[in-house]
């Protein structure tokens, strides 16, 4: 077996009013175009340049966990999202750090769900 890429990241969240709340209006991700509107109400993906990020609700089967897997999402911007995280007072897990390699800041979604915001610095 070859593994050639990662197809997508998936969370599992309580709430999908809430949690899009969270990815569309605080991380500004759109929904892709198989979800625009049409899609499963209970299942949104988002793609994030050649990966997709996807979020269901599926209570009783698949619960949300602040200690399961971790998406970490590439910034433009680093100092644009930790401002973010400051004017909407997302729960931060882990940081901000500056390492030689890059910048980061782990934070908790609607759920406890962690991602990571992350910049890589220059070479």
């Amino acid at each position: 077996m070859k593994i050639n890429e990662i197809a997508f990241f998936a969370y599992a969240v309580s709430d999908m009013k809430k949690s899009r709340a969270f990815y569309e209006g605080v991380l500004g991700l759109k929904p892709n175009s198989d979800f625009d509107g049409s899609g499963n109400p209970n299942w949104v993906e988002y793609d994030i340049g050649t990966t997709t990020l996807g979020i269901g609700c599926a209570p009783g089967m698949w619960e949300p966990s602040p200690k399961g897997a971790s998406a970490a999402l590439e910034v433009e911007n680093f100092d644009d999202a930790l401002a973010t995280v400051k004017t909407k007072n997302i729960p931060v897990v882990m940081g901000p750090h500056d390492f030689p390699s890059c910048r980061m800041i782990v934070i908790a979604d609607p759920d406890g769900n962690r991602l990571t915001l992350h910049k890589r610095n220059k070479k």
